[in-house]
């Protein structure tokens, strides 16, 4: 997975999850198990979208569900015009 530092936010992309063009639950899962999610503590971080494939309700729930324990604030969509879904007071 390649972790995007700019303008303080990290990034998830989901196009780094995709196997053979698509997102497949096992393999999904067994990456998320390798991310060391404590990387993420007291971050703000984005969950960017995938526009070329239809990507799962589920895996945004998996990768959120993870980030909420440590990430300062989690958004969704792109940098330019992100959604704060999660945000730690």
């Amino acid at each position: 997975m390649k972790m995007k530092n700019g303008n303080k936010i990290k990034t998830i992309d989901l196009n780094d999850f995709l196997s053979d063009g698509i997102i497949k639950e096992e393999k999904f899962k067994k990456k998320l198990n390798t991310i060391n999610w404590v990387e993420f503590s007291n971050d703000k971080v984005l969950i960017k979208g995938c526009a070329s494939v239809p990507v799962p309700t589920w895996a945004y729930m998996m990768i959120t569900a993870r980030l909420t324990k440590y990430a300062k604030q989690v958004l969704y969509g792109e940098l330019c015009s992100a959604y704060s879904i999660f945000e730690k007071n």
